[in-house]
């Protein structure tokens, strides 16, 4: 399901492109918010708040995989977040500070470390030995795939 970028510069094009396609859509009003790509899936508006979410948790994972090869990161319960951190309610602005703020550091990380550092390898809890550039190439898979869902949520 992943892309491998396998260069830098590709991955940097594709993080940035992704980066701003996904801050616009914070900007969406209220109806277009509670639309969804299909019946019974989140809204835009959940999705959005779940991308801040999920490019903190990898952030992470990338930071202590660069730092601290050989540790054990754990997996995370998108949907128990999306309920107790109550996405279909809450505020954006400040997911989308946030959103922007870990894509900023990522791309700063994927610079100095993608082809330095991206063998370095780590235990997933859930899905077992992963590399730092597996990591990266995975940030930007995810953003895409949720911007698939958001584009076909506003009949794109």
């Amino acid at each position: 399901m992943e892309i491998n970028f396998a260069d830098q510069d590709k991955l940097l094009t594709a993080l940035s492109v992704s980066m701003e396609e996904t801050l616009s859509y914070f900007d969406l009003d209220d109806e277009d918010l509670e639309k969804t790509y299909a019946p019974g899936k989140w809204t835009i508006r959940q999705l959005l708040h779940h991308l801040a979410d999920a490019e903190s948790v990898l952030y992470e994972r990338i930071r202590r995989g660069i730092a601290k090869p050989g540790q054990v990161v754990y997996g995370f319960d998108q949907d128990a977040w999306a309920e107790q951190l109550n996405y279909a309610d809450r505020e954006l602005s400040v997911d989308h500070a946030i959103y922007l703020a870990i894509r900023r550091g990522v791309m700063t990380l994927a610079t100095a470390y993608y082809d330095s550092a991206g063998d370095r390898q780590y235990v997933h809890s859930e899905t077992g030995l992963r590399t730092v550039k597996e990591e990266f190439d995975k940030v930007a898979w995810h953003n895409e795939h949720h911007l698939r869902q958001i584009r076909q949520a506003l009949g794109k």
